[in-house]
C-alpha cells in the first residue's frame, strides 16, 4: 500500500519547516528519515544555517564535539553561547532551548555542576557559565545562580602569578595563556557587574594589562601565544618568558575577550579607554597579516610557508571581535571592510555544503596548547600539525557569532 506524506526531520528539535523542502512523494511504509534528504533554504542567513546544522549533527547540545556523555567543557559553553545571542535576534525558542537543554543536562537539582572539579583550577571551565546568566534572568531558577557562584569560588581561589594574573591551569604553574583571558574575564566581569557592583572590575583589566605588557611582540604588535612569569617552562623564552610563536586562534580568543568584557565596562569606569586601546592596537595588527582571501593562517605572521594553512577557528574569531568591535564604537568604521572579508572568505573557502543540505566548516584546527604530556613545544612545527577536525565548535561557535554581527 502506498501513501503521501511529508516528512521534516528537525521537527524533532522544534526547528521551522523552512529549513526542509517538504515535498509529496509515494513511498512505502518502511520508509525512514534517514531517506529524505534535507534541503538548506539558499535564502537562510548563515547564522541559522550553521546553527541548524549543529543540531542536525547533535540532537542533544551535550553530544557536540563526539562528547559520548555530558560533560561541563569550554566548547559547549562557546556554542551554547552562541545560540543564546541567535535565540536574542531571531526569537526563535529552538535555539533557546537548545542552549538550556545544555545547562539542564550538566547542573543537577541542588545546583551542582556535575563532572566540574573545582580543585583543578582550570580557567577553561569558568567559560560555559556565560550561558546562565540569561537562563537564570529568564527563569529565575535557583540552579543556575548556585552554578554561577560556583565558578565565582573558582575565581576567588584560583592560583595566580606573583604579579596577580589567573594561572591558565593549576597544572601549568606560573603561565597565563590568550586562551584564558576569553574564558574567565567576561564571565568575571558580568558577575561582578551583576551581582557585586562591579567591584572586581579593576582586577579583570588587570588581567589584560599583564598581558599587554608581558605577551606582546613590540615589533608586530601581535601577542604570544603564552607567557610563563618563571621562566622555567621549556617552551619559554629564558628573557620574556614568551612562547616561541603566535597562533591565529589564541589571537582570536584574546581578540573576543576584549570585545566581549567590554560589554560590563560603564563608561566612566577609569579602564574601559585603556581596554579600547588594547582592542585597537590588536585589531591594527592582526589586519597587517590578514590574507587577501580574508582569512588568516595558523601562524599568522607565517603567511604559505611550507605547511602552514588558513584556518577557520582563528579567522571566525577575528572576525566576529572586528565586526562587534565596529558595530560597539570601539574600533573605526574601516575595520568593518576587515570582517567582512574575513567573513566572505569563511563562506567561500572553508564552507562546504553537504548532500543532505547541512553545512561544514573545514580546516579547524582541533586543538592546540603548551606543554603538557605528551610535550608540546609551540614551534612552527608543532602548530602545523596539529590535527585539523572538520565543524569543531571552536569554529562552528564563533561562525555563527560572526555571522550575528555581519548580519549574514
Amino acid at each position: 500500500m502506498k501513501f503521501t506524506y511529508c516528512i521534516s526531520f528537525m521537527a524533532i528539535l522544534a526547528i521551522s519547516t523552512s529549513f526542509f523542502s517538504c515535498k509529496k512523494t509515494e513511498k512505502k511504509a518502511e520508509t525512514t528519515t534517514s531517506q529524505i534528504k534535507m534541503v538548506v533554504d539558499s535564502t537562510e542567513k548563515w547564522s541559522e544555517k550553521m546553527a541548524k546544522s549543529i543540531m542536525y549533527r547533535n540532537p542533544e547540545a551535550w553530544q557536540i564535539d563526539d562528547a559520548k556523555r555530558p560533560k561541563w567543557d569550554y566548547v559547549h559553553g562557546l556554542v551554547s553561547l552562541a545560540f543564546e545571542k541567535l535565540y536574542a535576534e531571531t526569537q526563535n525558542e529552538a535555539y533557546y532551548n537548545y542552549a538550556k537543554g545544555y545547562a539542564d543536562a550538566l547542573i543537577d537539582s541542588s545546583g551542582n555542576i556535575v563532572n566540574y572539579e573545582i580543585e583543578k583550577y582550570n580557567i577553561d571551565m569558568i567559560n560555559a557559565g556565560k550561558i546562565l546568566f540569561d537562563l537564570y534572568a529568564k527563569t529565575n531558577d535557583k540552579r543556575y545562580k548556585i552554578a554561577m557562584d560556583t565558578l565565582r569560588l573558582q575565581l576567588k581561589d584560583q592560583p595566580r602569578t606573583k604579579s596577580g594574573g589567573f594561572w591558565h591551569k593549576k597544572r601549568y604553574p606560573n603561565q597565563m595563556w590568550l586562551d584564558g583571558l576569553y574564558m574567565g574575564a567576561p564571565f568575571y566581569a558580568q558577575y561582578t557587574t551583576t551581582f557585586e557592583e562591579g567591584k572586581a572590575l579593576n582586577n579583570i583589566a588587570k588581567q589584560f594589562q599583564l598581558i599587554e605588557t608581558n605577551a606582546k611582540d613590540p615589533k608586530t604588535g601581535l601577542l604570544y601565544h603564552g607567557w610563563d612569569e618563571s621562566r622555567q617552562m621549556e617552551w619559554a623564552d629564558k628573557k620574556t618568558g614568551t612562547s616561541p610563536n603566535f597562533w591565529s586562534r589564541s589571537l582570536g580568543w584574546y581578540a573576543m575577550a576584549l570585545v566581549d568584557v567590554l560589554d560590563y565596562f560603564p563608561e566612566n569606569h577609569s579602564k574601559k579607554q585603556e581596554l579600547i586601546t588594547y582592542l585597537n592596537q590588536l585589531a591594527t595588527a592582526v589586519v597587517a597579516f590578514q590574507d587577501e582571501s580574508g582569512l588568516w593562517y595558523q601562524v599568522p605572521n607565517m603567511g604559505d610557508r611550507d605547511g602552514n594553512y588558513l584556518e577557520a577557528s582563528g579567522s571566525a574569531m577575528l572576525t566576529y571581535a572586528l565586526a562587534k568591535g565596529v558595530n560597539k564604537g570601539y574600533l573605526p568604521d574601516h575595520f568593518m571592510e576587515n570582517a567582512t572579508k574575513g567573513f566572505n572568505g569563511l563562506t567561500t573557502k572553508l564552507i562546504k555544503v553537504q548532500s543532505n543540505g547541512t553545512i561544514t566548516l573545514t580546516q579547524v584546527c582541533a586543538v592546540a596548547g603548551l606543554g603538557g604530556n605528551p610535550y608540546r613545544d609551540g614551534s612552527y612545527k608543532y602548530y602545523i600539525n596539529e590535527r585539523k577536525k572538520d565543524n569543531d565548535p571552536k569554529g562552528t561557535g564563533p561562525f555563527i557569532l560572526a555571522a550575528l554581527q555581519l548580519d549574514k
